[in-house]
């Protein structure tokens, strides 16, 4: 077949008619691409190419292998996912300088150009998917199809991760099964002055994969913008994006680079992470923008598999919806497996929620349970007695202050507030901007204005603040670190009775850790704001060999103070209950 702008595609054609039939079941996500897809078939301006599909699909199965030195049996998702890059092309007007048969001279002519549309691909799959083995097939077909020198790159959180989507073609270069591989691996390394025939043209090297006849290169990069900018990619694979604690929106400083070729590919593939807020919650939401059509971007490809929600994980003929290669690259009993194990260990829950199915939960995390950041009915404690605790260790950045209020029946009623800098809030990626905008929206989150809180600012506002809800504040407790002034304020005014210092580290916070998880387990901690289920969502503990707990900040420290405040604020009543009495 031709160039086709009305042709359905074949292997998509197959899908969706499956789909259509209910043979196989697709979440919102994967629906909404589908409409996308259907409009490129309607669209004039675009073109299928079954060809390129099928050389693409012909070179891998007679070529590569899998990791393990079998022979690649290409799956059936694959052949969607690379029909997407492959099969689609638009044509481009270029002004093109064409010189006189004379030699001498020469004018401008308009040419039409046939260019990829798809430049970019998302794959968000869950685990045990092949999407490691997807890149590998991409990359190694470009480098030694494309008779042009290019320049292929791939990256992930860890060099040693980044090794995964190399080693595949590491494989298929030893085992050489196929006529081409044979002919490109036929001769030697060694052999560097001799007869260019006698020598290897295709190799894996300290560089990476080189072909010699052509100086391409396959090579891992860090996962670092520095390292990545302004490279000349033609392929670029970047695995796991999600996974890792990445703060840097690497996909696009591929592509700044990568804009400077013609047909270039980005495939980003990634299972969903635990971590949000960061730059790859960014990436989605303009994904989810797009998807929605929003804004049009035909030049990205887009597959999300996920389960469209919790119950639909108890049902295992839906979880195709999470991974459409289940039963094939991965088990429905290691799928089940997992399924058991997050019901009886809560600390892997998320992980398995979002590595497995796909449910980016905010607030599935190691210590706290999804129920138990779940907001209480709206209580107000007007004139009630209280302890306060305050996280102040983040000074230039945020800080926070919780009221904790003994109630009789054992129940503690919690009240939060947090200062961040005006400077502070600029810097936060659009995800986590959405989020704070809630906590400004509740009255939770007070913004100063410059680059660095003033902490006698603070004080005066938390001063009027308690003023104002009339709230009998009778035990201070606190963190050291950077708390000095503060402190010495809070004395002078209010006396020294009462005040509570809270060293961190495990000796001090293993105890009353373990008992604010019992409280909150028996949902005994009465707090209704957003930004304390938010903290709570976000903490997590390091355990040592004795079992001994304390909170562990990494790069979370905007999030998870409050939960640090309640702390200080718990063991500040628990050695000045007697004023409470």
């Amino acid at each position: 077949m031709a160039l086709s702008n009305t042709a359905v595609p074949k292997y998509y054609g197959m899908f969706r008619d499956a789909v259509i039939r209910g043979e196989i079941p697709v979440c919102n996500e994967i629906s909404l691409e589908m409409n996308r897809i259907d409009d490129l078939i309607a669209d004039p301006d675009v073109y299928y190419d079954d060809k390129a599909v099928e050389g693409w699909i012909d070179y891998c199965e007679s070529e590569l292998t899998l990791t393990d030195g079998s022979d690649l049996k290409m799956l059936d998702s694959f052949k969607l996912w690379g029909e997407q890059i492959f099969g689609w092309y638009e044509f481009e007007e270029k002004r093109i300088y064409k010189p006189n048969e004379n030699g001498r001279g020469g004018r401008y002519v308009y040419k039409r150009i046939k260019k990829r549309l798809i430049n970019k691909q998302y794959l968000i799959v869950g685990r045990g998917a092949a999407k490691s083995l997807y890149d590998s097939c991409v990359q190694s077909y470009e480098q030694n199809v494309d008779t042009s020198t290019t320049q292929q790159i791939t990256t992930a959180p860890t060099m040693k991760l980044a090794e995964e989507v190399i080693s595949p073609i590491k494989t298929a270069i030893i085992r050489a099964r196929g006529p081409l591989f044979q002919f490109l691996t036929e001769g030697s390394l060694q052999n560097t002055t001799g007869s260019r025939a006698d020598r290897v043209k295709l190799a894996s090297t300290k560089k990476g994969i080189e072909n010699f006849m052509t100086n391409s290169l396959i090579e891992i990069r860090p996962m670092s913008i520095d390292k990545l900018q302004g490279l000349r990619v033609k392929v670029a694979t970047v695995d796991e994006w999600l996974s890792g604690d990445i703060r840097e929106d690497v996909v696009g400083a591929i592509e700044q680079g990568a804009s400077k070729v013609d047909d270039y590919i980005i495939i980003a593939t990634s299972s969903e992470g635990t971590v949000r807020n960061g730059a790859g919650d960014t990436i989605k939401m303009e994904l989810a923008s797009i998807l929605k059509g929003d804004y049009p971007a035909k030049h990205v490809s887009i597959w999300w598999y996920k389960l469209d929600s919790v119950d639909e994980v108890a049902n295992p003929e839906l979880w195709i919806k999470a991974n459409p290669n289940i039963g094939k690259t991965v088990s429905y009993e290691t799928y089940q497996r997992d399924v058991e194990r997050a019901e009886n260990a809560p600390a892997a829950r998320n992980d398995i929620l979002a590595k497995r199915f796909g449910i980016p939960m905010e607030g599935y995390t190691y210590f706290f349970t999804y129920e138990e950041t779940l907001p209480h009915k709206k209580r107000d404690y007007w004139q009630m007695p209280c302890a306060l605790g305050a996280d102040l260790s983040r000074g230039d950045d945020f800080c926070a202050f919780v009221f904790l209020f003994p109630l009789s029946d054992g129940r503690f009623g919690i009240k939060a507030r947090a200062y961040i800098s005006e400077l502070t809030e600029h810097k936060l990626p659009a995800a986590m901007r959405a989020k704070y905008e809630e906590f400004k929206k509740e009255g939770t989150l007070i913004v100063q204005e410059g680059s660095v809180l003033d902490m006698m600012q603070v004080y005066e506002d938390l001063d009027d603040y308690i003023i104002e809800m009339e709230y009998d504040v009778r035990c201070f407790g606190y963190d050291p670190y950077n708390a000095k002034d503060f402190v010495a304020r809070w004395e002078t005014e209010n006396g020294p009775f009462g005040i509570t210092k809270v060293i961190q580290g495990a000796k001090t916070e293993s105890v009353p850790l373990g008992e604010l998880k019992k409280l909150s387990e028996s949902r005994m901690l009465l707090f209704d704001e957003e930004i304390m289920a938010f903290a709570m969502g976000n903490a997590i503990t390091l355990e040592d060999t004795n079992g001994n707990r304390k909170l562990f900040k990494k790069r979370y420290e905007q999030k998870i103070d409050p939960v640090a405040a309640m702390m200080d604020a718990y063991v500040a009543y628990k050695l000045n209950r007697d004023a409470f009495e």
